[in-house]
């Protein structure tokens, strides 16, 4: 029997074996302590446990399994609570209390819960990776269908009847190419960092729908995209992706709340259980996925927690779902990296952190996607990372990193935040790549001018960015009416478009027809501003004509199903400056 050698926080060392392979699961420990194979030399077997191994002593034995640190995939995932390596929170606290009892051997889902199953298959099918052999409704919103594993095919010899059936019940026998018999249950399993193998990855075309303006419109992410939300402490990280979870068009929210404070972790679970999803008028944890690793538990568990996280999502997909993750946060899950390697004595790189940084960065970004499955399905997984870089110091190596495997980045500002502008979206450092590859969906769902009139706000949000810089100087009494119009103009898009209020019921999510109307008609108020001024009419009066803060108002006084009465705005603009410009000319002729 293989026993510890040396023990190191969460890092385990066994000496003189052979018995362990690389990225094993091994049980540590008379508690049977989960752990996994990280490194293999001729003296040492170094093993990363991943649970407090407070109390674990040298000379306790180590049990290998044979089989790498694995997913249990099957009904029974959605709604559930998780920790980092798949253990439900709701079924431990039930075995040992509040606090995780070490070598805590509950299942991954319950075996016990009945679920109505319809049999897809029948005697002589041919069945290859990926095909569905049965479906059962998981949640009154999700259908979820059992796929063969992609390991196996065969031909089907014995299949059970419809019937509610748990699990671990055997409703499916195949025969492989080397005649052995295989029975199917429920459930299959998934080594957690082997990204899910698919038919192909497809070009990405449609946009994810946020009902967030900031993002609809300026700095869109696509479905099967990546995003980054790089912020200091107290920008709205965590509730910008709160808010995304609850509004985006994604079939399927996994939340990783990894290393993050137990206080934020319980407002999600107290919001999302009380969320009524607006698109099925059900709890929105019919639909959601919950993997809390807070930042006291085992470092070495919240390293595994993103991993497990994206293999749920990729087994959803692989059903033909479309899936967000939301990551809270990167940081914390390189922070666990960083101990880790230490841990191990490995060569620091900078500020600390591993020299292999940026490849697992990549590994996970990379596992995003719009995919065709191998049942030929459509699916996605879209993955919107937090970043905490200390100190808002966006030149860290997680925050530079995170940048190079993302296509959105959307950089949280301290000072909109402090002001309580949210989103608090720094428009003019963020950006998205996205645009080009959703230009024909635009056109085709918002119509062809949704991107002249982005194009044409952008650009007042530019133009008032460089006039700032001389009124910083100057003061902006020295400045033309036209230049004091396009400040003016900006002041109505920052507060009357990109910041949105969460707590109003029309504001808090915004299709993309009424964004569209709002920057129509802001527009078409500059335009006919600008013919006033060019007519003769000071700026002051425009300001004082109360206009600009009925538009302002736009997005609380226009509910979402009442587009129509933006046409009421837009003759009311053409009143006023008709006006406007009327007075001037009677004082003229005067």
């Amino acid at each position: 029997m293989d026993t510890i050698y040396s023990i190191n926080g969460p890092v385990v060392k066994v000496k003189d074996t052979k018995d362990f392979s690389m990225l094993e699961m091994v049980y540590v420990g008379y508690k049977r302590l989960i752990g996994e194979v990280i490194a293999i030399t001729g003296e040492y077997t170094t093993i990363q446990v991943y649970e407090v191994t407070t109390g674990l002593t040298v000379g306790e034995p180590v049990y290998p399994t044979g089989s790498p640190m694995c997913a249990t995939l099957g009904p029974g995932i959605i709604s559930n609570i998780f920790d980092g390596i798949e253990r439900p929170l709701k079924q431990i606290e039930k075995v040992s209390g509040v606090f995780i009892n070490e070598g805590a051997n509950v299942p991954a889902l319950d075996t016990e819960r009945l679920f109505k199953v319809k049999m897809a298959v029948q005697v002589g099918d041919r069945l290859k990776g990926g095909d569905v052999y049965a479906a059962c409704q998981e949640t009154p919103v999700i259908m979820h269908y059992c796929m063969l594993s992609p390991l196996l095919s065969g031909e089907v010899v014995w299949v059970k009847n419809d019937g509610h059936y748990n699990i671990n019940e055997v409703v499916c026998r195949i025969k492989n190419g080397k005649g052995e018999i295989i029975n199917l249950n429920l459930t299959q399993k998934w080594p957690i960092r082997q990204a899910r193998p698919v038919m192909d990855r497809m070009q990405i075309s449609r946009p994810l729908i946020t009902g967030q303006r900031i993002i609809d419109t300026i700095l869109p992410i696509a479905k099967g995209g990546t995003a980054a939300i790089p912020g200091g402490f107290g920008t709205g990280k965590t509730m910008t992706q709160h808010q995304l979870a609850k509004w985006c068009d994604a079939d399927i929210i996994v939340y990783i709340g990894c290393g993050e404070r137990g206080n934020e972790m319980t407002q999600v679970l107290e919001e999302f259980s009380e969320l009524i999803d607006p698109k099925t008028n059900r709890p929105l944890t019919d639909r959601t996925v919950l993997i809390a690793n807070t930042s006291n538990m085992p470092v070495a568990a919240r390293e595994a927690s993103i991993y497990t996280g994206i293999t749920l999502a990729e087994y959803y997909r692989d059903m033909g779902y479309h899936i967000a993750i939301m990551a809270d946060s990167t940081s914390r899950w390189a922070e666990a990296l960083r101990e880790i390697s230490g841990r191990l004595e490995e060569m620091p790189a900078e500020e600390g952190f591993p020299a292999y940084l940026p490849s697992r960065l990549s590994e996970f970004y990379e596992r995003a996607g719009y995919m065709r499955t191998l049942n030929g399905r459509h699916g996605s997984v879209t993955i919107i990372g937090a970043v905490s870089p200390q100190g808002s110091d966006f030149s860290e190596p997680v925050t530079q990193n995170t940048k190079r495997f993302v296509r959105c980045f959307w950089t949280l500002d301290k000072s909109l935040a402090y002001a309580r502008h949210y989103p608090a979206i720094n428009w003019s450092t963020s950006y998205s790549e996205y645009l080009d590859d959703l230009t024909d969906y635009y056109n085709t769902n918002a119509g062809p001018d949704f991107l002249r009139y982005r194009q044409e706000i952008t650009n007042i949000l530019l133009e008032e960015s460089k006039l700032m810089d001389i009124v910083k100087l100057i003061g902006a009494d020295v400045l033309p009416d036209d230049q004091k119009l396009v400040i003016e103009i900006a002041r109505v898009v920052r507060v009357g478009f990109l910041q949105q209020n969460a707590y109003h019921k029309d504001d808090t999510y915004v299709p993309l027809g009424k964004q569209k109307l709002m920057m129509k008609t802001i527009l078409h108020f500059y335009e006919k501003a600008k013919k006033a001024l060019s007519e003769g009419v000071l700026i002051s009066d425009i300001i004082n004509s109360g206009m600009i803060e009925k538009i302002i108002r736009i997005k609380y006084d226009i509910p979402n199903d009442r587009p129509d009465l933006f046409d009421e705005y837009l003759s009311e603009i053409d009143e006023v400056h008709d006006k406007l410009i009327s007075e001037v000319k009677e004082v003229e002729a005067v």
